[in-house]
């Protein structure tokens, strides 16, 4: 039963990106056809350049992804076994390849002693120094997702954005801790990833406003732009948090416990942990606008000086 379960998740997980595929090909052969009556040298630049980017921005990340060594924080929990030993061994030479732990946690990692030694300093490096980490990547993919969904006015390109941004968190979690999550896991991310890449496709045609009450409706109808303005921002919200989750789920695949590997605890620790990076996640991607504004009149003060 557990192994048909497993397929069937493999067989899901695959036939969801092959979907989003093809919902990609179709795009860029629609906007093909429109620059082919610019000039048809225009669509085979336009085309090659989108083959470019397929590879770096998802063949690649996923291939990274996939040949990872599976791994999860519960083994080290467990007494070290020969087989155990050779993966701690395993993600131990990807760690120390690792520039974001210190020199101290490498020498720790070359310098072990026993099995019991490399999994004590494991366990260390994954629940302190990783662990942090990996939340700054959390929170800084959502903050891209929230900018650059809530100032698109595309859903196509919103559900694109959101699907190779999820993408490209999961590849830098996974690059960060030398291993990954079980195929099944990866498959259930997968499903995560596309749904939410479709929902920001939907958020983009639904009029926000009108779910306000009447007399917020009238307020924004008299605020320039008001009414944009408000649905841009809710939909910049929405993707981030669908962003958050995805990021603390594959965490939590990663950083399991005994006390936490049934979906429900997941499930709920991510929902939790999600809505309380909210209300930052928001302020600080509002704040970085006008520094970024700033910064671009500061580069041409400099060219002009």
């Amino acid at each position: 039963m557990e192994r048909r379960n497993k397929v069937l998740w493999y067989i899901v997980g695959i036939g969801v990106l092959l979907l989003f595929f093809f919902i990609l090909v179709s795009s860029i052969l629609s906007l093909g056809e429109r620059l082919t009556l610019i000039h048809p040298y225009v669509s085979y630049g336009f085309y090659a350049l989108c083959v470019l980017l397929i590879y770096f921005l998802i063949l690649n990340p996923i291939r990274i992804i996939v040949f990872s060594p599976s791994f999860s924080i519960e083994t080290v929990l467990d007494k070290p076994s020969r087989k155990r030993y050779k993966t701690y061994k395993t993600v131990a030479k990807t760690l120390i390849k690792n520039d974001d732990i210190s020199k101290r946690e490498k020498e720790a990692l070359k310098s072990h002693k026993s099995k019991q030694e490399l999994q004590q300093t494991l366990n260390s490096i994954f629940n302190s120094t990783l662990k942090k980490k990996i939340n700054k990547l959390i929170f800084s993919h959502a903050k891209t997702v929230f900018i650059s969904t809530a100032v698109s006015q595309n859903g196509r390109m919103d559900l694109i954005a959101s699907f190779v941004v999820n993408l490209r968190l999961i590849k830098e979690i996974v690059r960060t801790c030398g291993f990954r999550p079980s195929f099944k896991n990866l498959a259930k991310l997968t499903v995560n990833v596309f749904s939410t890449a479709l929902i920001a496709e939907g958020l983009e045609s639904l009029e926000i406003s009108e779910l306000l009450p009447s007399n917020a409706q009238s307020f924004l109808k008299n605020i320039p732009f008001g009414k944009v303005v408000t649905e841009s921002l809710v939909q910049g919200v929405s993707n981030a948090i669908l962003t958050l989750r995805v990021g603390i789920i594959t965490r939590k695949y990663l950083f399991s416990d005994a006390k936490e590997l049934s979906k429900k605890e997941i499930r709920r620790g991510a929902f939790i942990e999600t809505f309380k990076l909210v209300p930052l996640l928001i302020k600080d991607s509002i704040e970085s606008f006008p520094d970024k504004i700033r910064n671009i009149f500061k580069k041409e003060e400099k060219v002009e000086a």
